[in-house]
């Protein structure tokens, strides 16, 4: 019995990253998302499709540490101070939107004949936004970090605090919740500060030297599970006092934000998130309940339609009255007019109480099920229905037919200076670029710059790269330089190309790229800016000249290893400013230590190898 218990087990986990390992591919070629996928492929294994499993909520309990551990890293993104400076998006802008979208969904249900309380419940569950899917879509545009992702992201705040009064609000709105006394709910809300004050307490005093203590012990396996325990820990105390588990995982990472093991705890979190955030989507597929979808299908399609319209308008409205433009207005309503996973638990706390009985749960968590389906479609939709900001190009020529035999792409400040040696050596010089003022700004300075996206093939053809002797990369992005490197090497692999490198992270990316030279964009003004410090202290020229050599070789040393064995090597080629000891030394010294003393002596003779 027992290994027939665990052959279906393994099944079942066989089942959960075949579906994933096969839709999201497919998904994401048709441009529809991985998250699309992996709700597909939960409806497709769960209870109401193959039927490979039958419990779907005890999946989702555990996929919910996905999102856990997603706004943890989230939160590391976030400084203290980052954090206070977007204070007025959070409580301003995040309050305002909360507010508005939960009367008017509240009017919707008033409007289709239900009572008040279960038409406020129905509508507060809706207005908390899908954390995950948001947060999913921003990081894969790549815009967690811009300043409209970051107003995305202050309201996602706002929501995961709302859950505690929205709670407080059921229970008092529950058959004989009146009854509840006041000191019991300021008891419940005193709870919940004080765990909020306790965890940036540990956070500010515990956890550096807690981290620093293991990072001695040198066990990597020690680092990991501890790095588990901070972020499962923190949640785990949000939980019991009343708050969301995202909340403490969030501010737990906020407060390791300005930790030295920062980059650590991230790359330890990192392969935990990505398969339990799967694992979340997979999860939600699975608790779409078909059977109540189609028994009450015409009252599901009003109301998600209804709800996702309502709540799409009440963003729009809240963004352009605080003076959002129209397109981030309409990409912040179409981005979060979804439900998200905190209505499960009010729903569920609202069943609890008999505000909503258990036929109404399931309804409205179909509801938002589905709204969650249609997010990524609504998005493709939105893409194609919306026309992109075009940018006038007039007095501007774009690049066709250019013959020089040097082609440099990006003419930003990088590509400015290095076009100069070429250009006074009388070399026939073509420049492209995709920023039209920058194009414009140029003109005026006597250069002639053509309008061109590197990233695409046939601009390179038309910019004459299969003529060209060599293509100077001078970008600034680093993900583009190493895309248009990709790209020449496989179309001209005999092309030289020179490509500026935004850090050693993308040198050693356009290293295997092929690219026959790079150069950190900081690397030779940074030597030349720490040799002027030495000589400013009073250092002989010729030592700063050698000096500056030695920090050439131990790069060069360092970058070779890095290539070979990953970025994290070669850290002994590094002269650091802690006094740790050292066991071999970073530089030859130029004569034998001295002894001052006889006790000194016996640690000079200690120390010395053996024949």
């Amino acid at each position: 019995m027992a290994v027939e218990a665990s052959s279906s087990d393994l099944v079942q986990v066989v089942a959960l990253l075949a579906a994933g390992v096969v839709a999201v591919p497919i998904f994401k070629r048709m441009g529809l998302g991985s998250i699309l996928g992996y709700l597909a492929a939960g409806v497709v294994i769960g209870p109401f499709g193959l039927r490979v499993f039958s419990e779907s909520e005890a999946i989702l309990h555990v996929a919910e540490l996905g999102v856990v551990m997603f706004l943890f890293i989230i939160g590391l993104e976030m400084q203290p101070s980052r954090l206070w400076g977007l204070r007025r998006e959070i409580f301003g802008l995040g309050a305002l939107q909360v507010g508005v979208c939960a009367v008017l969904l509240t009017g919707v249900g008033v409007a289709g004949g239900f009572p008040i309380s279960q038409s406020f419940v129905a509508g507060a569950g809706f207005v908390l936004t899908s954390t995950a899917i948001v947060m999913q879509l921003l990081e894969e545009r790549g815009e967690i970090a811009a300043p409209k992702g970051q107003r995305i992201v202050s309201v996602l705040l706002l929501e995961d605090l709302a859950i505690v009064p929205l709670l407080a609000l059921i229970a008092f709105l529950a058959p004989g919740g009146a009854d509840t006394s006041l000191s019991e709910r300021l008891t419940e809300v005193g709870i919940g500060l004080a765990a909020i004050v306790g965890l940036v307490l540990a956070g500010r005093y515990l956890l550096n030297p807690f981290f620093r203590i293991l990072a001695d012990a040198r066990a990597r396996e020690v680092m990991t599970a501890a790095a588990l325990l901070v972020v499962l820990g923190s949640a785990l105390a949000m939980q019991l006092s009343g708050l969301s588990m995202a909340m403490g995982a969030f501010l737990a990472g906020v407060l390791l934000s300005e930790s030295t093991f920062r980059h650590q705890l991230e790359a330890d979190i990192e392969p935990f998130r990505g398969i339990l955030l799967g694992l979340f989507f997979l999860a939600v597929g699975m608790s779409l309940d078909l059977h109540v979808v189609v028994a009450n299908w015409r009252l599901i399609a009003i109301y998600v339609v209804a709800y996702m319209v309502m709540k799409a308008f009440g963003i729009y409205i809240v963004a352009r009255i605080l003076k959002t433009g129209h397109r981030e207005a309409l990409e912040r309503a179409v981005f979060m007019a979804q439900g998200g996973e905190f209505a499960f638990v009010l729903y569920s706390a609202a069943a609890a109480v008999g505000i909503i009985d258990s036929q109404a749960n399931a309804t409205l968590t179909a509801i938002v099920i589905i709204s969650m389906v249609l997010t990524p479609l609504a998005i493709v939709a939105l893409r194609y229905l919306t026309p992109r900001d075009e940018q006038s190009l007039d007095g501007v020529d774009v690049a066709d037919g250019l013959t020089g035999s040097v082609l440099i792409i990006g003419f930003g400040r990088f590509g400015q200076i290095a076009s100069q040696p070429l250009l006074l050596r009388g070399i026939d010089v073509s420049i492209i670029d995709n920023e039209v003022e920058m194009i414009q700004a140029a003109a005026d300075f006597g250069f002639k710059v053509y309008y061109g996206d590197g990233t695409r093939l046939d601009i390179l053809h038309a910019a004459g790269a299969g003529r060209a002797r060599a293509v100077l990369i001078c970008v600034d992005k680093p993900d583009v330089a190493v895309r248009i490197a990709q790209l020449i090497k496989a179309e001209f692999p005999l092309l030289i190309v020179l490509a500026r490198a935004f850090d050693r992270g993308t040198a050693l990316q356009l290293i295997r790229a092929g690219v026959d030279f790079q150069l950190r964009e900081t690397f030779e003004s940074a030597l030349v800016f720490g040799g002027s410090a030495l000589e400013s202290l009073g250092v002989d020229p010729e030592d700063v000249a050698e000096t500056i050599e030695d920090v050439r070789r131990r790069d060069t040393a360092r970058f070779e290893t890095q290539l070979a064995e990953g970025v994290r090597a070669g850290q002994r080629f590094l002269k650091g400013n802690i006094g740790t000891p050292i066991p071999t030394p970073l530089t030859q010294p130029r004569r034998a230590g001295q002894a001052l003393n006889e006790e000194t002596a016996g640690v000079l003779h200690k120390s010395e190898p053996a024949d």
